[in-house]
């Protein structure tokens, strides 16, 4: 395995008390909740658009993380996400019916990589996000579906701020009208840059004037509109959010029109079954004192720890982890948000599945380890790295 020093650097990831603001409906299945960060914090909530939170409440007695992406442009002094209810969703029903202006919920500092590699990292300071992009611009498109728009919204409104010259291309498939999340501030985008920014509604169950706008995206559709309505050749970037079969067909049809991996940007909301539990803590394993055990090492906050785990078990290096140190950083436990990123620096290992990390990150050795199981008798990771 090559050791390179190319991966992004990432911030730590950790859980801070934050008091909730304000709440807004944005459609009968949706609101916008809004975290107030004191002047203390602001340093730790620094982010740049695109990226998410992961949100940790006690419900019942048990502790329940959720990542939910910002959707809006920075602003010092508030992160803002939009929690959607999913039909049997532990955590989102809880924060429709529950959640209430005052209360207070832990909110992990922004993590993730869902970002524009033409925009810097001026986090919170819009006017030096458009000072460094004054003489920039370029084509950008996103294609997004459902609660995918949430992280767009964010990535659209500063893009275009960020310099006269910056034109989007957005298509946004919905069941209906009255799915569609952030319609008034999406008119309001649309009012604000008439010439530079385009609103392609694609909606599966409501009939529109144009047939390519109705009905579900399906391959044939799908390459339709990336051959009539959105110009291929002349994007810069590419933004895709949504359910995994959209942002793979996409992927692959993008792929197919000569458009290079590193211009398009993805994240997935869920993978599998929506209806698959995640676990919220370590799984209880015993190790046998009889049976063939592996050791896996690992560094956290400057102090490292070490704990058996059976082959037997096939248990994730962070679900062994977890049984040791409850802080081990985690949120969705199923291979998307990569907060539980970290780097392998002895021993060989097999990762299942991966949609959060770049191709030079596992080349420089980091793993999720949600999805990484011990090969070797040791295998030694490191979270701080």
């Amino acid at each position: 395995m090559t050791d390179t020093t190319t991966a992004p650097a990432k911030k730590r990831a950790r859980f801070n008390a934050l008091n909730v603001s304000e709440i807004r409906k944005l459609t009968d299945e949706a609101i916008e909740v809004a975290f107030a960060i004191p002047e203390e914090l602001l340093d730790d909530y620094n982010y740049v658009p695109g990226q998410y939170v992961a949100l940790r409440a006690d419900i019942d007695g048990e502790e329940v993380r959720r990542s939910y992406s910002i959707c809006a442009e920075p602003v010092p002094g508030e992160i803002r996400v939009a929690i959607k209810k999913d039909f049997g969703g532990f955590f989102s029903t809880w924060a429709h019916e529950e959640l209430t202006v005052g209360d207070t919920i832990n909110v992990m500092n922004p993590q993730g990589s869902f970002t524009s590699r033409m925009q810097t990292t001026a986090l919170n300071d819009p006017e030096a996000i458009a000072e460094e992009h004054s003489e920039g611009g370029g084509h950008f498109v996103a294609i997004a579906a459902g609660s995918g728009i949430t992280p767009i919204m964010s990535i659209v409104s500063t893009l275009l701020n960020s310099s006269p010259t910056t034109t989007f291309d957005l298509v946004y498939a919905n069941r209906s009208a009255m799915d569609v999340m952030f319609a008034e501030e999406l008119g309001d985008l649309k009012d604000k840059y008439p010439a530079r920014l385009s609103i392609h509604h694609v909606l599966s169950r409501e009939q529109r004037i144009s047939p390519l706008m109705s009905g579900r995206i399906d391959e044939e559709k799908l390459g339709e509109l990336l051959t009539n309505i959105v110009p291929v050749d002349n994007a810069v970037e590419w933004f895709l959010c949504g359910p995994f079969e959209l942002v793979q067909m996409t992927r692959d049809q993008l792929k197919d029109r000569g458009v290079a991996d590193d211009a398009v940007r993805f994240e997935l909301f869920t993978t599998g079954d929506p209806k698959e539990e995640r676990g919220h803590r370590g799984r209880p394993v015993e190790v046998d004192p009889k049976g063939e055990n592996r050791t896996i090492d690992f560094a956290l906050d400057g102090l490292s720890s070490t704990v058996e785990t059976p082959v037997s078990s096939n248990e994730s290096v962070l679900n062994a982890a977890l049984r040791v140190r409850p802080d081990t950083p985690f949120a969705c436990a199923g291979g998307v948000c990569g907060t539980c990123r970290a780097k392998v620096v002895g021993g060989t290992f097999e990762m299942d599945e991966n949609y959060a990390l770049e191709a030079d990150e596992v080349e420089a050795g980091y793993v999720l380890t949600c999805q990484t199981r011990p090969t070797s008798e040791t295998l030694t990771v490191d979270y701080d790295a």
